[in-house]
């Protein structure tokens, strides 16, 4: 692979997904196409770079962005999210009238661990709470890959992904056994829908949510997208609600429209909002 083949092949994956690829990153590009290669009866990636510059490579491009854009997700992960979300939820809860949706969004969902965690959060909240369980909880996962958002809907998850972040008495009340897979219960799974979604792309007709995940996703965006999608995660937030970003990231120094929420790592507000709960 030429350095001119690296330019193009990761300028075409930041252009549409955010993500930056580093030189001494090149292995990937070996590693991840090389089924790729082999479909389409390319020799090289020097070859696959002179395909995509041909007309209707649309497909091929996306394809090869998607192949290169790391899927990486575990139940309930890092755990403290979760649990600032146990007591944040039920305090939406009482301050939204009857028979509003509390609507949350999980962007870069990838498989949708972080979607049923949620649901299973809701669920868990609404035994404890009579009152909770009247109200609707709306769940959207939305993702840049295909392949992905199709094991998200399966809800359907090996032994290794449910070991992950599950203890033994959630999994065996919020999952069945089909042979060596652990499937979400439908009553899980109705919470939760799962779309295409690019961050980098139009996000208004999305609406506005009571609670946003976007975790483990900023890290792999240079500066200047970072600050693009934090802004446009903002327009999607409701002036009490909450962002979360992963253990690694932080919306601190992109722009003063997010705070971080009193005592927590992590968790953002609107910038007047967050002030108010701090003091």
């Amino acid at each position: 692979m030429t350095p001119a083949t690296f330019t193009v092949l990761t300028g075409i994956v930041k252009q549409r997904s955010g993500g930056v690829i580093n030189p001494d990153q090149g292995y990937m590009l070996e590693t991840r196409l090389a089924p790729l290669l082999k479909r389409e009866g390319l020799p090289s990636l020097d070859a696959l770079a002179a395909r995509l510059a041909a007309p209707r490579s649309d497909t091929l491009a996306q394809e090869m962005t998607e192949l290169l854009t790391t899927n990486e997700s575990s139940f309930f992960r890092d755990g403290r999210p979760f649990e600032h979300l146990r007591g944040f939820l039920p305090a939406l809860h009482r301050a939204r009238p009857p028979g509003m949706p509390l609507r949350i969004w999980s962007a870069a969902c990838s498989t949708g661990q972080d979607a049923y965690s949620i649901s299973i959060l809701a669920s868990e909240l609404g035994e404890a709470d009579p009152g909770f369980a009247t109200r609707r909880v709306e769940i959207l996962g939305t993702d840049i890959c295909g392949a992905v958002l199709e094991r998200a809907r399966a809800g359907l998850f090996t032994q290794f992904e449910v070991q992950r972040g599950l203890p033994i008495r959630t999994l065996l009340k919020r999952f069945t056994q089909e042979e060596t897979r652990w499937r979400i219960r439908p009553e899980i799974a109705a919470r939760c829908r799962f779309e295409r979604l690019n961050l980098l792309g139009d996000l208004r007709a999305l609406g506005r949510f009571d609670v946003i995940f976007c975790r483990n996703v900023l890290i792999y965006f240079d500066v200047p997208t970072k600050a693009r999608v934090l802004d446009a995660l903002a327009d999607r937030l409701q002036p009490d609600g909450a962002l979360y970003l992963g253990a690694a990231e932080t919306a601190l120094g992109m722009g003063a429209r997010l705070a971080p929420l009193p005592g927590e790592r992590g968790v953002y507000g609107l910038g007047m909002e967050a002030e108010r709960l701090r003091a």
